[in-house]
Parts: C-alpha cells; sequence; structure tokens
C-alpha cells in the first residue's frame, strides 16, 4: 500500500503445497524476495525444534508490477529447509541452510548454484543477519549452548569478531549504524527472563569496543506478544537507526506486564508457549528515539495505559515512521506518523481485521 493507506491490495500466490509465505529483502530493482513454507511435517505435540526445520522452504521473486512469482535458489539445493537471508547484492545472498540437525550460513547465487560456507557445522544457530551499507561486512548473532553471542565479519564469511558474549546475557540481532561505525541489538538477561520480553539497547563498536547499554533495567520491550487466544502472535522486535543518528525502539511504561505469560515448564511445540492471561495485563509500550551519545530519551507516540507500540521504521526519506500498534488483547494494526510523532494514523487492520504486523517500506528503485 501507499504511505497515506492507499492503495493497499493483497498478495494471493496460488501456488500449491505452500502455506505460509512472508517477505525479507528486495532487490535493487523494487522485486520483492519471499520464502514460503509448506505444512510442518509432524503429528502435533512435537517440539519446536523437532519439525521447523524438517520443514521444506521454497525462495521466491516476486515482481509488484508485473504479478510474476519466480522461483529461485533451487539449484544444486543443499536441504530441505532454507531460511531467507540478507543480499549482498542483486545476484548473491546469505542463507540459512538446516540438515542434518546442524545449521549454517552459506553465501550462493540467487539460483542456488554456487554455495559457499558462511559458518561451519556445529557453531551455533546463526541467524539474525544484518549487512553494512557498503556490502563489505556482515553483523549475526549465534546461538550457542553458552549462549546468544553477536559477531561480525567479512561479506565472505571471514575475518570474523566475536564482538559481545556472555553466558548470562542473549544479544540479539546486531544491525549496523547508517555510518557503518556502530552496532546496535538487544540484550536480554534470559535466565531471569525465559520468555524474553524485556531487553536493554546495547551499543558497540563493529570489534566489540565502547560497548555500553542505552537503557536500563530491561526497559526495551523484545519478545513481543499480542492478541487474544483466537488470534494471537508476536515475533523479535527490532530497533532502527534513523537519519538524524538516533535509535528508534519500543520502551515500556514503568511496571508494564503482557498479557500472554510464558510457561517455561512446558515443552514449546509453537515457538509461543505461553498463556492468555489479561488479567495480569498492565502498563505499555511507547516508540522513543534515543541519542546513543548521551543516552537521553525522546519519547515519539505516548500511547497510553493498555496500548503496544512496537516495530517501529523510518521511511527512506526520513520523514515518516511506519509502526505497529496493539491494544492489549487485540491484534495489532500499521500505523504511520511522522517522524517526530505527530500526525499519528491508521493505515490498517489487515485482511478481515485479523491484525497486521512485520511493515516494510519498499526501496526506491533503481532503473
Amino acid at each position: 500500500m501507499n504511505a497515506d493507506g492507499t492503495g493497499l491490495r493483497w498478495f494471493e500466490f496460488n501456488e500449491p503445497n505452500q502455506v505460509t509465505w512472508q517477505p525479507f529483502g528486495f532487490l535493487s530493482d523494487g522485486r520483492v524476495l519471499f520464502l514460503s513454507m509448506e505444512q510442518r511435517r509432524d503429528g502435533p505435540g512435537k517440539p519446536f525444534e523437532e519439525y521447523y526445520h524438517q520443514t521444506p522452504t521454497h525462495i521466491w521473486i516476486h515482481d509488484l508490477d508485473k504479478g510474476t512469482l519466480t522461483e529461485v535458489a533451487n539449484r544444486d539445493r543443499l536441504s530441505a529447509f532454507y531460511g531467507g537471508g540478507p543480499l549482498l547484492n542483486d545476484t548473491r545472498f546469505i542463507m540459512q541452510v538446516v540438515r542434518q540437525n546442524n545449521t549454517q550460513l552459506y553465501s550462493m547465487n540467487l539460483d542456488g548454484t554456487d554455495a559457499k560456507e558462511f559458518t561451519h557445522a556445529g557453531e551455533g544457530f546463526p541467524y539474525g543477519l544484518s549487512v553494512s551499507r557498503d556490502g563489505k561486512r556482515v553483523a549475526f548473532h549465534l546461538a550457542t549452548s553458552s549462549g546468544y553471542q553477536a559477531w561480525v565479519s567479512d561479506a565472505d564469511g571471514g575475518n570474523r569478531v566475536k564482538v559481545a558474549a556472555n553466558p548470562e546475557h542473549l544479544y540479539f540481532g546486531p544491525s549496523w549504524s547508517r555510518d557503518g561505525e556502530w552496532l546496535f541489538f538487544h540484550d536480554c538477561l534470559h535466565h531471569q527472563d525465559p520468555g524474553h520480553d524485556w531487553a536493554d539497547v546495547y551499543l558497540c563498536r563493529p570489534d566489540g569496543s565502547e560497548a555500553r547499554l542505552l537503557t536500563k533495567g530491561q526497559g526495551a520491550w523484545f519478545g513481543t506478544s499480542y492478541g487474544n487466544p483466537e488470534n494471537r502472535g508476536g515475533g523479535s522486535e527490532t530497533i532502527y537507526w534513523t537519519h538524524d543518528g538516533r535509535l528508534l525502539c519500543s520502551l515500556r511504561l514503568p511496571g508494564s506486564k503482557v498479557a500472554w505469560e510464558f510457561q517455561p515448564q512446558r515443552p514449546d511445540t509453537d515457538h509461543f508457549n505461553r498463556d492468555y492471561k489479561p488479567e495480569l495485563a498492565r502498563g505499555g509500550t511507547e516508540i522513543c528515539k534515543i541519542n546513543p551519545r548521551d543516552g537521553s530519551v525522546t519519547s515519539i507516540t505516548r500511547p497510553g495505559e493498555g496500548v503496544w507500540d512496537f516495530r517501529a521504521a523510518e521511511s527512506p526519506d526520513g520523514k515518516q515512521i511506519v509502526f505497529c500498534r496493539a491494544k492489549t488483547g487485540e491484534s495489532p494494526a500499521i500505523w504511520m506518523m511522522n517522524s517526530d510523532g505527530t500526525n499519528q494514523r491508521l493505515l490498517t487492520k489487515g485482511l478481515d481485521n485479523r491484525g497486521a504486523d512485520h511493515s516494510r517500506w519498499v526501496p526506491q528503485r533503481k532503473s
């Protein structure tokens, strides 16, 4: 849809056996990369890690103007499960490959050929990748038996540097500043918070130096959860570096608690593993800008009690911010505002008002 909410249209891909679709990147001409997944390959009730990566996936390129859909990454296939990864350029991307209970990153051509190891088997579970704006370096996190670690490497996987590692901390989703001089990511005290609801915002140089927390007391909303038992969802929160050199993130109001309570005592069969307890919910979250130089915080949305704002992303020209807003017990909707928080307006509540999340800006197309 357009940034003013007009021109809304829904993707209708009639490919057989595909039950879920998600976008994960854009080519320079505006074509969109999609990942689709077939039906999960187990009976009900099995732990998430035993079935998810056994399920076949497919990678596609969709032309928004022509409506064409073309499968890619299907030559010299390494495994049934490919997880969508970032583009290095218009001909090559990094792909998560799972086989024989090992997860690795490979760089490969868009058609799947010339696959080269980016990480190695047995190192851990790598994901959460970010490519620097010059395309020369990649940041990612690695889930290991010693915790989630943040790493940086060259675009071919070489010259790797461990940026942050501490078994008491879960470092998630390292991303680049616009000038490539800084990394920022979430820092969750996962032993205290097994549901990963909250975290702090961590900043450091790409070599791990000058590290510091920009928030305190696990004040950033990290493992977003929303909705009700009939229509619920979530997903890890993102942080965004703005044109004016500040960080966009979702911070909680004092004493906030989500309506979905994590249940660590039982097996996770759906990668959610929560019980709905709206009577315990209180507070909410707001979109804020954090100045990385002095840690000062500016509230942008100010939604108030019982409203949860998250998933903010600035437009390519820096003038607008798209974000999600969900009231306690309700599905999220896509909202838009000016970069200073003024003119907040609802764009869509999703198909049949079932909710909308994970919005992305379509980059300006190169001719």
